[in-house]
């Protein structure tokens, strides 16, 4: 059977040409075109997707070239995306949150690649401005060593260039929750084999409702997320801020049917549950990516909905396979839920096993080495394609998390592997419990201390003094070090609002904590 693409760069006419009329409400004006406001169609998007293209083609962009966008947060990183992808090139996706110095090391290792970026962002975050080919702004005035893209406002609309289903076509990054992050390559037909199974089931979820994302624009999962969202003709919320002040009236406006984003992300709406104008009242799906999602969060959020059978979803998976697992929960299953569960292998495109240190298969109970094999996965990391091939054994890729299944094949994640700490089985348990016995909490990271002990670093809700006595009830029968807390804006996060625990621990290290 011939393979198949998902191609960003012809997803925006597809869905002009089915729903162009289809409302598409933003948070804030896209950067690039501000005179627009915050209302615009899906075919509006599709036009300023193909002007792009046409001024990118007119810069001298062409097929196979790399092109790494890095600029301010803003939805117009998806529509340049799709306007690298439609005239051949290949997008490199940077996080907006990553610093200067990481920005230099990864355009290094692409090779010079050409550069996207804004005069804001360079002004405030400055970089090596030749390891880029050459520098094009997106919006703002020009600065020596750049080009505006306005430059090139007349010129001619080129042919769209599809790649070849399994050639590299899409960059994206690591969350770098370890270092820095990887460059991990995609193609169209891997983008393809994510999509399908999540099409099969919007096709009985988000086809009557509105749809909200609040995703990072540079992360693969936000383009499926995206296709599907223009799918059907019903309006589309997209939103760069997380900040509750601005999604509670957006939502309250708009009455979203379905809303995704990270579990992170939903554990700060939780205050929506009771927020003026009732912005979750409406919602009949939420969706999280990325990771397990802490049961009180879930509880709440499906407790602020009014439909009558609201569904939680949630998606476990990484960069480099996107999602693997998946399973939902309603209000009736909340009573046995398992925060640590993930569901059941996707299936048609994931085979997943759980193995011990000797890379044989463990038995239903058994903790071991969560390992998948599927149609989905990434080909290399750029430039370091050896660091690749170390995680696959015999086409198995090894996901870097502790887990086990069930007698029902349902996946149970306990830990990543390097965030293991021997005083405790999961810390991700711990943290599930905690959160769910201290309504307080924001959030819980669990880290060995320099005696391997587990130390708990945690935010409160508008950072009120955590109350000690109510630490302790929670606390006694659990094997932890006192807990040092910190404001939630000091924890260092990735784009995804995950926590690098790594560098938490140095920060702990640099204050003189026994960390």
């Amino acid at each position: 059977m011939a393979s198949k693409g998902f191609y960003i760069g012809l997803m925006f006419d597809e869905a002009a040409r089915a729903h162009g009329d289809a409302p598409v409400h933003l948070d804030q004006p896209l950067q690039l075109a501000p005179e627009d406001g915050t209302s615009l169609t899906v075919q509006a998007l599709a036009d300023h997707v193909r002007r792009l293209a046409a001024k990118l083609h007119g810069a001298g962009i062409r097929r196979g070239d790399r092109v790494a966008i890095y600029k301010t947060n803003n939805f117009d990183i998806a529509l340049l995306a799709g306007a690298v992808q439609r005239i051949g090139a290949v997008p490199a996706l940077l996080s907006p949150m990553l610093d200067g110095p990481t920005v230099n090391q990864l355009l290094r290792r692409m090779g010079e690649p050409a550069l996207i970026t804004d005069r804001a962002k360079l002004e405030a975050v400055p970089l090596d401005l030749t390891a880029a080919s050459k520098v094009l702004l997106s919006a703002g005035d020009q600065l020596p060593g750049t080009l505006s893209l306005n430059w090139y406002n007349s010129a001619p609309e080129p042919e769209p260039v599809v790649p070849e289903p399994t050639e590299p076509a899409f960059i994206s990054h690591t969350s770098g929750t370890t270092g820095l992050p990887k460059l991990v390559v995609q193609t169209p037909d891997a983008l393809w084999q994510r999509l399908r199974v999540q099409k099969l089931v919007a096709g009985r979820t988000w086809r009557r409702e509105s749809v909200a994302l609040c995703i990072s624009f540079v992360h693969a999962r936000f383009y499926s997320a995206l296709h599907m969202g223009m799918s059907y003709g019903k309006p589309l919320l997209i939103s760069v801020s997380t900040d509750t002040d601005v999604v509670g009236p957006m939502f309250a406006a708009h009455r979203p049917g379905v809303i995704e984003t990270q579990p992170n992300t939903f554990v700060a709406w939780e205050v929506l549950a009771d927020a003026e104008g009732q912005p979750l009242s409406n919602v009949r799906y939420y969706s999280a990516t990325f990771d397990a999602v802490h049961p009180r969060t879930v509880e709440t959020l499906l407790g602020a909905s009014k439909r009558a059978r609201p569904l939680f979803f949630q998606l476990y998976g990484q960069t480099e396979t996107g999602p693997v697992t998946g399973t939902w929960i309603t209000r009736r299953s909340l009573a046995t839920m398992d925060g640590r569960c993930v569901g059941w292998a996707l299936p048609g495109t994931i085979r997943l096993r759980v193995v011990d240190a000797d890379g044989n298969r463990c038995k239903p109970g058994q903790v071991g080495y969560i390992e998948v094999r599927s149609r989905t996965r990434a080909i290399t990391y750029l430039g370091e394609d050896i660091r690749f091939r170390d995680q696959l054994t015999d086409g198995w890729w090894r996901m870097g998390d502790v887990g086990f299944t069930d007698r029902l094949r349902r996946v149970h994640l306990l830990d990543r592997e390097i965030d293991q700490i021997d005083a405790t089985d999961s810390t991700l348990e711990l943290e599930d419990e905690l959160m769910s016995a201290l309504p307080e909490l924001r959030e819980i990271v669990i880290v060995a201390d320099a005696d391997g002990k587990a130390l708990p670093v945690v935010c409160t809700r508008d950072d009120v003094p955590l109350d000690p006595e109510r630490w302790a009830a929670a606390t006694a029968d659990m094997p932890l070090a006192a807990p040092r807390q910190m404001r939630f804006d000091e924890l260092p996060m990735t784009a995804t609002w995950k926590i690098r625990r790594p560098e938490l621990i140095r920060r702990l290290q640099e204050e003189g904590v026994n960390a």
